[in-house]
């Protein structure tokens, strides 16, 4: 039976929020990511918290925290590949990844990228009220299987998660704006973080 891994990627410097660590910062009575955690670890076998530096600030969580393994911190593809070889090694076949800023992410968001996936490589896409799509890259399934693949591109010198995975046939799973959010909503900048403390924070197992 195919086994889906999860990784939150919570390794951002957060420049426009003063820096720090943008995913703890608060959102109702817990923090981003404890919003982010409740709606994808019911979707995964087994999560993760790709971040660096000292991973005791997250120990509260209760998850595994994995470093990047390549060097100078090049951005979130280098978490995608510390996700893909975690899940490898705890026989996963694929991983699935969210950023720690999305405090409402689908809770369908797995199920979605395996159907229109179909078995390779997937990232998801939201629809505005006109119907334009805009591409998430940072949330995808990622067959482990091209990890190496993935290696080698980072040491080439490849950062950009979307033309990666587009080089990769990538699929696209739509999901349409609730409420009137964008369910891929991330908190980058302070007013973000007040746009997100009002508005509503249904239940993940409710959307």
């Amino acid at each position: 039976m195919a086994k889906t891994v999860g990784v939150i990627l919570a390794g951002g410097r957060a420049s426009r929020m003063g820096g720090g660590d943008k995913a703890l910062l608060a959102l109702g009575e817990t923090t981003l990511l404890d919003h982010v955690i409740a709606r994808l670890r019911p979707q995964c076998a087994e999560l993760a918290i790709n971040a660096n530096d000292d991973p005791k600030r997250f120990a509260r969580f209760g998850l595994p925290v994995i470093a990047d393994t390549i060097g100078d911190l090049p951005g979130p593809l280098a978490g995608i590949l510390a996700g893909m070889e975690w899940a490898a090694a705890r026989g996963g076949d694929s991983l699935v990844s969210a950023a720690g800023d999305t405090p409402f992410l689908p809770g369908d968001l797995a199920e979605r990228l395996q159907d229109a996936g179909g078995g390779r490589l997937a990232l998801a896409a939201s629809l505005d009220s006109e119907g334009m799509q805009r591409l998430h890259p940072t949330f995808g399934l990622w067959p482990v299987a091209l990890r190496e693949e993935l290696r080698a591109a980072l040491e080439r010198g490849e950062r950009k998660v979307a033309t990666w995975a587009q080089n990769h046939d990538a699929a696209v799973a739509q999901f349409a704006a609730g409420e009137g959010t964008d369910p891929f909503f991330n908190v980058n900048t302070p007013d973000d973080l007040e746009r997100a403390r009002c508005l509503p924070r249904t239940p993940p197992e409710l959307r």
